[in-house]
Protein backbone atom coordinates (compact mmCIF):
# COMPACT_ATOMS: atom_id res chain seq x y z
CA UNK A 1 0.00 0.00 0.00
CA UNK A 2 1.20 3.47 -0.87
CA UNK A 3 2.92 5.95 1.86
CA UNK A 4 1.09 8.92 1.97
CA UNK A 5 2.63 12.41 3.25
CA UNK A 6 2.00 14.15 6.24
CA UNK A 7 -0.34 16.75 4.13
CA UNK A 8 -2.55 14.01 3.18
CA UNK A 9 -3.85 13.19 7.61
CA UNK A 10 -5.72 15.99 6.37
CA UNK A 11 -7.80 14.13 3.79
CA UNK A 12 -8.34 10.87 5.86
CA UNK A 13 -11.64 10.07 6.49
CA UNK A 14 -13.23 11.53 9.42
CA UNK A 15 -12.22 10.52 13.02
CA UNK A 16 -9.07 7.79 11.63
CA UNK A 17 -7.33 5.24 14.17
CA UNK A 18 -4.08 6.98 14.85
CA UNK A 19 -1.62 3.96 15.61
CA UNK A 20 2.08 4.21 16.79
CA UNK A 21 4.42 0.69 15.77
CA UNK A 22 7.94 0.78 17.61
CA UNK A 23 11.03 -1.08 16.68
CA UNK A 24 14.86 -0.90 18.35
CA UNK A 25 18.00 0.25 16.76
CA UNK A 26 21.18 -1.41 15.98
CA UNK A 27 22.56 -3.55 18.95
CA UNK A 28 25.43 -6.31 19.59
CA UNK A 29 25.52 -8.41 16.09
CA UNK A 30 21.85 -6.57 14.99
CA UNK A 31 23.81 -3.31 12.23
CA UNK A 32 20.01 -3.48 11.62
CA UNK A 33 17.11 -4.51 14.22
CA UNK A 34 15.40 -7.43 12.63
CA UNK A 35 12.44 -5.70 15.04
CA UNK A 36 12.73 -2.42 13.14
CA UNK A 37 13.06 -4.30 9.55
CA UNK A 38 9.69 -5.54 10.49
CA UNK A 39 8.30 -2.79 11.39
CA UNK A 40 9.61 0.06 9.10
CA UNK A 41 7.89 -0.72 5.79
CA UNK A 42 4.21 0.08 7.73
CA UNK A 43 5.65 3.76 8.04
CA UNK A 44 2.61 6.07 7.19
CA UNK A 45 0.58 3.59 5.99
CA UNK A 46 -2.77 3.16 5.63
CA UNK A 47 -5.01 0.53 6.71
CA UNK A 48 -8.88 0.33 6.19
CA UNK A 49 -11.21 -1.61 8.51
CA UNK A 50 -14.92 -2.20 8.74
CA UNK A 51 -15.38 -2.13 12.97
CA UNK A 52 -15.95 -5.01 14.56
CA UNK A 53 -15.76 -6.61 11.23
CA UNK A 54 -13.23 -9.39 10.96
CA UNK A 55 -10.52 -7.77 7.87
CA UNK A 56 -10.32 -9.68 4.08
CA UNK A 57 -6.67 -10.24 3.06
CA UNK A 58 -5.94 -9.20 -1.18
CA UNK A 59 -3.16 -8.97 -2.52
CA UNK A 60 -1.34 -9.19 0.73
CA UNK A 61 -2.61 -5.83 1.98
CA UNK A 62 -5.76 -5.67 4.54
CA UNK A 63 -8.31 -4.36 3.38
CA UNK A 64 -12.09 -4.52 3.41
CA UNK A 65 -14.32 -2.40 0.59
CA UNK A 66 -17.34 -3.13 1.33
CA UNK A 67 -19.60 -0.65 2.89
CA UNK A 68 -21.97 -1.64 6.43
CA UNK A 69 -25.31 -2.15 6.89
CA UNK A 70 -26.12 1.25 7.28
CA UNK A 71 -23.84 2.42 4.35
CA UNK A 72 -21.05 3.92 5.97
CA UNK A 73 -17.52 3.67 4.63
CA UNK A 74 -14.98 1.55 6.29
CA UNK A 75 -13.22 3.42 9.40
CA UNK A 76 -9.01 3.87 8.39
CA UNK A 77 -6.15 3.35 10.49
CA UNK A 78 -3.25 5.48 10.16
CA UNK A 79 0.12 3.79 11.21
CA UNK A 80 2.92 5.87 12.05
CA UNK A 81 6.45 4.03 12.81
CA UNK A 82 8.91 4.88 15.50
CA UNK A 83 12.80 3.31 15.73
CA UNK A 84 13.99 3.48 19.39
CA UNK A 85 17.50 3.58 20.53
CA UNK A 86 18.58 0.00 22.93
CA UNK A 87 19.24 1.63 25.47
CA UNK A 88 17.79 2.76 29.17
CA UNK A 89 18.27 6.07 29.26
CA UNK A 90 16.86 6.59 25.39
CA UNK A 91 13.90 4.45 26.48
CA UNK A 92 13.27 6.80 29.48
CA UNK A 93 13.68 9.82 27.13
CA UNK A 94 11.77 8.44 24.40
CA UNK A 95 8.79 6.53 25.67
CA UNK A 96 7.04 8.86 28.35
CA UNK A 97 6.35 11.75 25.54
CA UNK A 98 4.83 9.04 23.46
CA UNK A 99 1.86 9.29 26.30
CA UNK A 100 1.96 13.10 26.67
CA UNK A 101 -0.94 15.34 25.27
CA UNK A 102 -0.34 16.12 22.45
CA UNK A 103 2.67 12.66 21.76
CA UNK A 104 6.08 14.21 21.66
CA UNK A 105 8.05 12.29 18.92
CA UNK A 106 12.00 12.38 18.57
CA UNK A 107 12.42 13.95 14.90
CA UNK A 108 14.06 11.86 12.79
CA UNK A 109 17.13 12.40 10.58
CA UNK A 110 15.78 9.91 8.16
CA UNK A 111 14.23 11.17 5.07
CA UNK A 112 12.95 7.93 4.28
CA UNK A 113 10.67 7.49 7.32
CA UNK A 114 10.25 11.40 8.04
CA UNK A 115 8.61 12.59 10.88
CA UNK A 116 4.47 12.29 11.02
CA UNK A 117 2.71 14.96 13.25
CA UNK A 118 1.22 13.00 15.99
CA UNK A 119 -3.02 13.46 16.68
CA UNK A 120 -2.88 15.98 19.81
CA UNK A 121 -5.61 13.97 21.72
CA UNK A 122 -3.59 10.84 21.76
CA UNK A 123 -2.56 7.64 19.59
CA UNK A 124 -5.15 4.84 20.18
CA UNK A 125 -2.59 2.37 20.35
CA UNK A 126 0.88 2.25 21.01
CA UNK A 127 2.83 -1.15 19.97
CA UNK A 128 6.17 -1.87 20.91
CA UNK A 129 7.73 -4.90 19.12
CA UNK A 130 11.36 -6.59 19.95
CA UNK A 131 13.90 -9.20 19.06
CA UNK A 132 14.22 -12.21 20.84
CA UNK A 133 15.76 -15.32 20.33
CA UNK A 134 15.24 -17.84 17.80
CA UNK A 135 11.44 -19.53 17.92
CA UNK A 136 7.94 -18.24 17.25
CA UNK A 137 6.52 -14.67 17.60
CA UNK A 138 5.94 -14.04 21.30
CA UNK A 139 3.15 -11.59 22.24
CA UNK A 140 3.51 -10.24 25.82
CA UNK A 141 0.82 -9.71 29.06
CA UNK A 142 2.95 -7.80 31.11
CA UNK A 143 5.67 -5.94 31.75
CA UNK A 144 7.98 -5.94 35.46
CA UNK A 145 9.28 -3.31 36.97
CA UNK A 146 12.28 -4.33 38.55
CA UNK A 147 15.32 -7.06 37.79
CA UNK A 148 17.05 -5.14 34.95
CA UNK A 149 20.96 -6.25 35.64
CA UNK A 150 21.60 -6.66 31.93
CA UNK A 151 23.59 -3.29 30.43
CA UNK A 152 22.27 -2.19 27.08
CA UNK A 153 23.95 -1.65 23.76
CA UNK A 154 25.77 1.18 25.75
CA UNK A 155 26.80 -1.06 28.08
CA UNK A 156 25.25 1.26 30.57
CA UNK A 157 22.56 -0.33 33.16
CA UNK A 158 19.33 0.55 34.08
CA UNK A 159 18.77 2.99 36.89
CA UNK A 160 19.62 1.72 40.77
CA UNK A 161 16.20 1.57 42.56
CA UNK A 162 15.72 2.47 46.64
CA UNK A 163 13.61 -0.42 48.22
CA UNK A 164 12.62 -1.20 51.95
CA UNK A 165 15.05 -2.77 54.18
CA UNK A 166 12.49 -5.53 54.49
CA UNK A 167 12.14 -5.89 50.50
CA UNK A 168 16.23 -5.63 50.93
CA UNK A 169 16.45 -8.91 52.70
CA UNK A 170 14.35 -11.18 50.48
CA UNK A 171 16.63 -13.83 48.64
CA UNK A 172 16.33 -13.00 45.47
CA UNK A 173 14.66 -14.62 42.80
CA UNK A 174 15.42 -17.68 40.08
CA UNK A 175 15.99 -15.78 36.78
CA UNK A 176 13.07 -16.98 34.01
CA UNK A 177 13.28 -18.62 31.39
CA UNK A 178 12.68 -15.81 29.43
CA UNK A 179 15.45 -13.93 31.33
CA UNK A 180 18.21 -16.82 30.64
CA UNK A 181 17.13 -16.82 26.75
CA UNK A 182 18.37 -13.19 27.37
CA UNK A 183 21.24 -13.70 29.14
CA UNK A 184 22.70 -16.54 26.54
CA UNK A 185 21.58 -13.98 23.77
CA UNK A 186 23.39 -11.27 24.67
CA UNK A 187 26.54 -13.39 26.24
CA UNK A 188 27.74 -12.85 29.85
CA UNK A 189 29.41 -9.62 28.92
CA UNK A 190 26.04 -7.67 28.85
CA UNK A 191 25.06 -8.76 32.67
CA UNK A 192 25.76 -6.64 35.80
CA UNK A 193 28.27 -8.22 38.20
CA UNK A 194 29.39 -7.67 41.99
CA UNK A 195 32.81 -7.57 43.28
CA UNK A 196 32.22 -9.77 46.37
CA UNK A 197 29.74 -12.03 44.60
CA UNK A 198 26.73 -10.89 46.31
CA UNK A 199 23.24 -9.83 45.54
CA UNK A 200 22.88 -7.70 42.61
CA UNK A 201 21.53 -4.22 42.89
CA UNK A 202 17.78 -3.49 42.27
CA UNK A 203 17.32 -1.56 38.98
CA UNK A 204 14.49 -0.29 37.11
CA UNK A 205 11.81 2.53 37.92
CA UNK A 206 11.96 3.99 41.14
CA UNK A 207 11.44 7.82 41.23
CA UNK A 208 8.50 9.15 39.68
CA UNK A 209 7.37 5.15 39.77
CA UNK A 210 6.48 4.48 43.15
CA UNK A 211 2.44 3.90 42.79
CA UNK A 212 3.01 1.75 40.44
CA UNK A 213 3.05 -2.12 40.80
CA UNK A 214 5.31 -5.08 40.58
CA UNK A 215 3.55 -5.60 36.73
CA UNK A 216 1.61 -3.99 34.91
CA UNK A 217 -0.53 -5.89 32.26
CA UNK A 218 -1.96 -4.92 28.79
CA UNK A 219 -6.05 -4.27 28.85
CA UNK A 220 -5.84 -6.18 25.17
CA UNK A 221 -7.32 -9.89 25.51
CA UNK A 222 -3.74 -11.29 24.69
CA UNK A 223 -5.54 -15.17 24.60
CA UNK A 224 -7.80 -13.78 22.25
CA UNK A 225 -5.66 -12.31 19.71
CA UNK A 226 -3.40 -15.39 19.72
CA UNK A 227 -6.13 -17.73 19.23
CA UNK A 228 -7.54 -15.35 16.54
CA UNK A 229 -4.15 -15.31 14.64
CA UNK A 230 -4.52 -18.93 15.16
CA UNK A 231 -7.36 -19.25 13.29
CA UNK A 232 -5.88 -16.99 10.18
CA UNK A 233 -3.25 -19.38 9.83
CA UNK A 234 -0.31 -17.59 11.80
CA UNK A 235 0.70 -20.84 14.09
CA UNK A 236 4.01 -19.44 15.31
CA UNK A 237 2.42 -17.30 17.91
CA UNK A 238 1.81 -17.93 21.56
CA UNK A 239 1.51 -15.96 24.68
CA UNK A 240 3.69 -15.33 27.33
CA UNK A 241 4.24 -13.70 30.85
CA UNK A 242 7.62 -12.77 30.86
CA UNK A 243 9.43 -10.11 28.80
CA UNK A 244 12.45 -10.84 29.60
CA UNK A 245 13.85 -8.09 31.83
CA UNK A 246 15.68 -6.19 29.07
CA UNK A 247 15.22 -3.20 26.99
CA UNK A 248 11.67 -5.04 25.77
CA UNK A 249 10.49 -5.62 29.18
CA UNK A 250 11.92 -1.80 29.85
CA UNK A 251 10.17 -0.23 27.37
CA UNK A 252 6.82 -2.25 28.22
CA UNK A 253 6.35 -1.50 31.32
CA UNK A 254 7.64 1.87 31.10
CA UNK A 255 4.94 2.19 28.17
CA UNK A 256 1.92 0.70 30.47
CA UNK A 257 2.51 2.64 33.37
CA UNK A 258 2.91 6.16 31.23
CA UNK A 259 -0.52 5.25 29.63
CA UNK A 260 -1.58 4.52 32.89
CA UNK A 261 -0.72 8.11 34.21
CA UNK A 262 -2.02 9.70 31.18
CA UNK A 263 -5.24 7.83 31.68
CA UNK A 264 -5.64 9.25 34.68
CA UNK A 265 -5.36 12.94 33.59
CA UNK A 266 -6.65 12.83 30.14
CA UNK A 267 -9.96 10.77 29.01
CA UNK A 268 -8.58 9.08 26.77
CA UNK A 269 -5.24 6.44 27.34
CA UNK A 270 -3.53 4.44 24.56
CA UNK A 271 -3.70 0.90 24.60
CA UNK A 272 -0.43 -0.54 24.60
CA UNK A 273 0.53 -3.90 23.56
CA UNK A 274 4.56 -6.18 23.15
CA UNK A 275 5.81 -8.06 20.55
CA UNK A 276 8.31 -10.26 20.37
CA UNK A 277 10.08 -11.40 16.85
CA UNK A 278 12.85 -13.38 16.43
CA UNK A 279 15.75 -12.93 14.36
CA UNK A 280 15.15 -13.34 10.50
CA UNK A 281 14.76 -16.50 9.43
CA UNK A 282 14.13 -17.99 13.00
CA UNK A 283 12.34 -19.41 11.64
CA UNK A 284 10.14 -16.33 10.39
CA UNK A 285 11.43 -14.40 7.87
CA UNK A 286 10.75 -10.21 8.07
CA UNK A 287 7.63 -10.42 5.84
CA UNK A 288 5.90 -12.78 8.09
CA UNK A 289 6.29 -10.26 10.99
CA UNK A 290 5.30 -7.58 9.26
CA UNK A 291 2.40 -9.32 8.11
CA UNK A 292 1.60 -10.30 11.99
CA UNK A 293 1.84 -7.03 12.82
CA UNK A 294 -0.70 -5.70 10.34
CA UNK A 295 -3.40 -8.14 11.30
CA UNK A 296 -2.97 -7.40 14.78
CA UNK A 297 -3.04 -4.28 14.42
CA UNK A 298 -5.97 -4.63 12.10
CA UNK A 299 -7.56 -6.95 15.59
CA UNK A 300 -6.55 -4.50 18.01
CA UNK A 301 -8.69 -1.54 16.43
CA UNK A 302 -11.81 -3.58 15.83
CA UNK A 303 -12.27 -4.98 18.79
CA UNK A 304 -10.56 -3.28 22.02
CA UNK A 305 -10.70 0.35 21.20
Amino acid sequence: MPAIDSATLQTLKENPIRVLVTGFGPFSRYLENPSWLAVKPLHNTVLNIDVPSEPVVCDDQIVLEQTDEVGQMPRQIHITTLEVPVTYEGVLAIAPGLHARPPVLPTSMDPLYPTIPPPVDGYDLIFHVGVAGRGPLRMERQGHKLGYNMKDSKGCLAPLVRIASDDAKRRPAEPSEAERMERARLGEYALETTTDGGELPKRGFGKGYENFPEEIYTDIDVEKLVQHLKREGIEQIYTSMDAGHYLCDFIYYCSLAEGKRSGMKHDKASKVLFLHCPPVGQPLCTEEVTDAIKRIVVWVCSNSL
